[in-house]
């Protein structure tokens, strides 16, 4: 069996632990009969290659992995804010009951992921709300694509969490509020306009200080609409009309990033 999950970006602008986007660039479990964890690409050498492996843990939850082999190729960089996490217990889970419903997995997998928002969008693709243990795919796709400023230091989305109030003000939470309602309206609509109306957020953005992403805002590349923090950082997504200009001169910008063009897709491990 061969199974493949995708990156996600999730907090997505305004809507704080509740909507996400799978991205276009895949990491790939085959399973086979046979012992063993196998690991190549990103975090070889480094993700632990037996039982106590995130997917591994993932597929034990719904079946017994004894006598199966895990193969694994990462691609997606490791605590950069795109859900490497959240793809390996989608690897996990889909691998071992490929039939189950998605909020099934979701739940099963809440014992390992914490954040449902991440997930989801691992598990079933497109632009996707989460709620109460409910997955809403609300958009296949989005009329923006997403191009991803990877820094090379990484961040621990715990200690992320950890600077977050625990209070907001009520003007900031109308704000937001109303920023969110124009970025899923925008997302589901395939509106361009309204999805970049409804990027900025006043929840978690602004106690995770980036300044590449203060960069970014304070002087849109070509081709741009606006920017975003992934997840808890360090990676900020550009959102483009012009993917392939607006990558090129963040290439530029910033010599120490990678840049990645990551369409949404509407594929997730399911």
């Amino acid at each position: 069996m061969i199974v493949r999950a995708p990156a996600t970006s999730a907090n997505l602008g305004p809507v704080f632990d509740a909507a996400a986007v799978a991205l276009d660039l895949w990491n790939e479990l085959e399973v086979t009969d046979g012992e063993g964890v196998e690991l190549a690409g990103e975090g070889e050498g480094e993700l632990p290659a037996d039982e106590s492996n995130l997917a591994v843990r993932a597929y034990a939850l719904l079946a017994d992995p004894a006598g199966k082999r895990f193969r694994f190729e990462n691609r997606i960089p490791l605590e950069r804010g795109l859900g490497s996490s959240a793809a390996a217990i989608a690897l996990g889970l889909a691998a071992a009951r490929p039939d189950a419903a998605p909020e099934e997995l979701l739940a099963a997998g809440r014992e390992l992921e914490s954040h449902a928002d991440n997930l989801a969008a691992a598990l079933v693709g497109g632009v996707t709300l989460t709620w109460d243990g409910r997955i809403a795919r609300i958009a296949e796709t989005l009329p923006l694509t997403a191009v991803a400023l990877v820094p090379l230091e990484r961040t621990s989305t715990e200690a992320s969490r950890g600077s977050l109030p625990a209070t907001v003000s009520h003007v900031d939470a109308a704000a937001n509020a109303g920023r969110a309602a124009l970025l899923a309206a925008g997302a589901a609509a395939g509106d361009a306009a309204l999805f970049a109306a409804g990027l900025d957020d006043l929840l978690h953005e602004p106690y995770r200080p980036s300044a590449a992403l203060d960069a970014v805002r304070d002087d849109l590349p070509e081709g741009a609409r606006g920017a975003t923090l992934s997840g808890s950082g360090p990676t900020v997504i550009v959102w483009a009309d012009d993917a392939a200009a607006c990558a090129q001169e963040l290439g530029r910008r910033f010599p120490g990033h990678d840049v990645l063009v990551l369409p949404v897709t509407p594929r997730g491990a399911l």
